[in-house]
């Protein structure tokens, strides 16, 4: 019997993000909602047909979406919370409301939080459930795109985030954990057995229901929770109309505490990740084996990075399987909404290179040659020219190792890494020499990169304008938004990033080891997409990155301009790292690389210094054992040691974005910084608890706005914001600011907005000096 193929999932951006585009023409009035469906039907169409023509058995459908699948399960469900529900729009509309924020003629609402997706630079809206609500079946998505895929002569397996994963990620109005009783487990459970049920009725013969949450640690009920739940769902397989199987599919890990729970449940097929959960994974199988009937789909092909595949590892993976069952299907480890859709088109990368780089096409034809090495005897492998090309890739060193940096890092000491005098010190000192008020306010770096900036920036690549064109160009643009801030009072102004495409890619260009595309666009969150560098080899700086923009804008006026950073352990967390030697390492050498641009910087007369630090808790591993062996134990020393050789004077900030901080609340206050900003306006200030309860000793600016919706706030409502604040906050502790940078908006709502902010801070800080 041939070995069954699976996807757990598929970009759905498209590979021009033709998505995106038309999304995004839809919000400005520029195309009809009709257009919005058309282009979205047709690459589902094409993604399906690609998929169904390399011969994957078990093709995704539903894993396609407007906006985030958490947000559609939300609607699914029926959990669609009132403020939205009275906006009185339709469904795109109230969808784009719940995932962006609204304020026009209907109404003015906030988004529902946004937090990071796993250990992913995906996000996902956080879903809300209100006391009031009614679940019930609301949303006919999975069925209609199922019946899509079937007019088109597909056969898909629909996917869905699982019930306990939807639960676990839910949270009450006030951001609060969910009290799971048994009316909300009864209806959730009776609404996924009524999906089961209607795809019985259609015809389906798979459905996968995703449980990314199973590979976390446990907490006391999660066990009870996850078997109540599927208690009511299973039953659903069967009707007097017939049966349909299903896949339960995890990912990001292992589930190694409770595969024997899932085992004892009788699933007909269990996916497991075999990347990032190998070890435990097979542990697991090898102890408790596998029940009569149900499939084991083994994720061994990675979907998390842009590396190809090696073969024989996968094949000794597929064997070890098959030592414990014979009902063996091959799958990603995860969707591959996570990596870029094509090479096709790659040309600016070297043949040499793209042969050790796979996209989410690459990776489907991965899967179908797996699929065939593995039905093939061990004779037939060994005389296999696919496997004998692919195990080339891996025999030898692909780059030689740069001495001048090991040698720099052999060097380096403990005192290297520790910053003096203490941080308390310091901050009375930055207190006299920088002369800032109470609640200074702030932005966190880049302002709006119009089309007309990107317009400039094509130019010049395209050699119609010279660089001293260009660079005219942007030094009128850093007066003109110098100018602004000074006008509307910012205290703390920042140069606005004009002459950088993106806060990563931009510091690779000027970092020896690194490779770059043309259109490896992987979604971000909504329709924003990032194009992630590729770490090559080993890495140091090339040149000065920042200090010509950030010295010349400090020139231009008797304000503080913050020199702006993106901190080494977020440069490796949102590229592409090499498989070859450690993360830890990488980071080290982004380290030195990023403090050689800080020193630099505090030469060149920059007194505040911004090292963004937005992917921190990104890569924080998902089993709370695993935070500081495996990572924090690393990754906090690296941002030490990038800023630890300035003066005791030079204010060195850092910034975080859509990520759960209360629980490394200690650990980031051992970076050391003397100040830090970080998303706030989407999470009801929940954070602050955390930060009173830990004696926070760094100054810090939640967000009190969120830069992620167009929508305007007014000033009443961040003075609400900023009081809330200080409430928690020692008011000498507090900065005021965005909740991340501005580059993504548009001028119309970014300037009204920080009118807004600093009104509002000046009206506070007034109260605070007439008490």
């Amino acid at each position: 019997m041939s070995v069954v193929t699976s996807l757990v999932g598929f970009p759905r951006i498209g590979a021009g993000r033709e998505l995106k585009r038309v999304i995004e023409r839809y919000w400005k009035g520029q195309a009809s909602i009709e257009q919005v469906r058309q282009v979205a039907a047709d690459l589902r169409s094409k993604h399906w047909r690609l998929q169904a023509d390399r011969g994957i058995d078990l093709i995704a459908s539903n894993d396609f979406s407007y906006y985030d699948q958490m947000l559609d399960t939300a609607i699914l469900l029926g959990l669609v919370p009132a403020r939205y529900r009275n906006l009185g729009l339709g469904a795109e509309d109230t969808l784009f409301a719940m995932g962006r924020g609204y304020q026009g003629p209907q109404g003015d609402v906030t988004a529902l939080p946004m937090k990071k997706w796993f250990t992913t630079n995906y996000h996902y809206l956080v879903p809300e459930i209100e006391e009031s609500a009614q679940v019930k079946l609301s949303s006919s998505k999975p069925f209609d795109e199922y019946l899509e895929a079937r007019a088109l002569g597909i056969e898909t397996k629909p996917v869905l985030i699982g019930p306990y994963t939807f639960l676990k990620l839910a949270r009450g109005p006030q951001g609060e954990v969910l009290h799971y009783d048994a009316g909300l487990i009864d209806a959730v459970a009776a609404v996924y057995a009524q999906v089961l049920r209607r795809f019985i009725e259609l015809g389906a013969q798979w459905v996968q229901l995703d449980e990314p949450y199973l590979v976390l640690d446990k907490e006391e009920g999660d066990i009870s929770l996850f078997k109540g739940l599927y208690a009511r769902i299973l039953p659903a397989r069967s009707s007097s109309q017939g049966s349909v199987k299903l896949l339960l599919q995890t990912y990001f890990g292992h589930v190694g505490d409770c595969y024997e729970t899932l085992k004892l449940q009788g699933f007909d097929a269990i996916g497991l990740d075999l990347v990032e959960g190998r070890d435990e994974n097979l542990a697991a199988l090898n102890r408790y084996g596998v029940s009569e009937g149900t499939t084991i789909v083994a994720g061994v092909v990675n979907g998390r990075n842009i590396w190809r595949n090696n073969y024989a590892t996968s094949l000794g993976l597929i064997d070890a399987v098959r030592q414990v069952t014979p009902r063996l299907a091959l799958s990603s480890s995860c969707s591959l909404l996570h990596v870029p859709f094509s090479l096709e088109g790659e040309n600016g990368l070297d043949e040499t290179v793209q042969a050790h780089i796979a996209f989410a096409v690459e990776k489907v034809g991965e899967l179908e040659e797996l699929a065939q090495l593995a039905d093939a005897g061990e004779s037939d492998r060994r005389e296999s020219q696919v496997l004998a090309a692919n195990q080339a890739l891996f025999d030898g060193k692909r780059v030689q190792a740069d001495a001048a940096v090991a040698a720099r890092i052999a060097g380096l000491k403990a005192e290297d890494y520790a910053r003096q005098p203490e941080r308390a010190q310091r901050q009375e000192l930055q207190r006299t020499e920088l002369g800032l008020p109470l609640l200074p306010t702030t932005t966190i770096g880049s302002f709006p990169q119009t089309r007309e900036i990107r317009a400039e920036r094509a130019r010049l690549r395209k050699g119609e304008i010279s660089q001293a064109e260009y660079d005219r160009y942007i030094a009128d643009c850093i007066d003109q938004v110098i100018a602004k801030q000074e006008q509307i009072g910012l205290d703390v102004l920042v140069h606005g990033e004009f002459e950088r495409n993106d806060m990563v890619e931009y510091f690779g260009q000027h970092l020896k080891g690194f490779l770059f595309t043309q259109g490896a666009w992987v979604q971000s969150y909504g329709t924003r997409c990032v194009k992630p560098p590729i770490v090559w080899g080993d890495i140091s700086r090339a040149e000065p990155i920042t200090v010509r923009w950030s010295s010349y804008a400090q020139s231009q006026t008797q304000h503080l301009v913050k020199g702006m950073l993106t901190g080494p352990v977020t440069i490796l967390n949102w590229s592409w790292p090499r498989e070859d030697v450690s993360h830890e390492l990488q980071t080290q050498q982004l380290s030195l690389a990023i403090r050689d641009e800080v020193l630099d910087l505090e030469a060149a007369g920059i007194r505040v210094i911004q090292i963004d630090e937005a992917a921190l808790r990104e890569k924080l591993p998902l089993r709370r054992s695993d935070w500081h062996t495996h990572y924090l134990n690393w990754a906090i020393p690296a941002f030490r040691l990038v800023h630890s050789g300035v003066k005791a004077t030079t204010q060195i900030h850092t910034h975080m974005c859509y990520s759960e901080f209360n629980d490394i609340i200690t650990d980031i206050d051992a970076m050391d910084a003397d100040v830090i900003s970080f998303e706030a306006s989407r999470s009801d200030l929940t954070v602050l608890d955390a930060i009173q309860a830990a004696h926070f000793e760094t100054e810090a600016g939640p967000g009190v706005y969120d830069i992620h919706s167009p929508r305007i706030p007014s000033q009443v409502e961040m003075e609400d914001r900023i009081r809330l604040i200080l409430s928690k906050m020692d008011v000498s502790k507090v900065w005021i600011n965005p909740d991340c940078g501005l580059k993504t908006r548009g001028e119309a709502e970014t300037w009204p907005s920080l009118e807004h902010m600093v009104a509002a801070a000046r009206v506070v800080r007034a109260e605070l000096t007439q008490e």
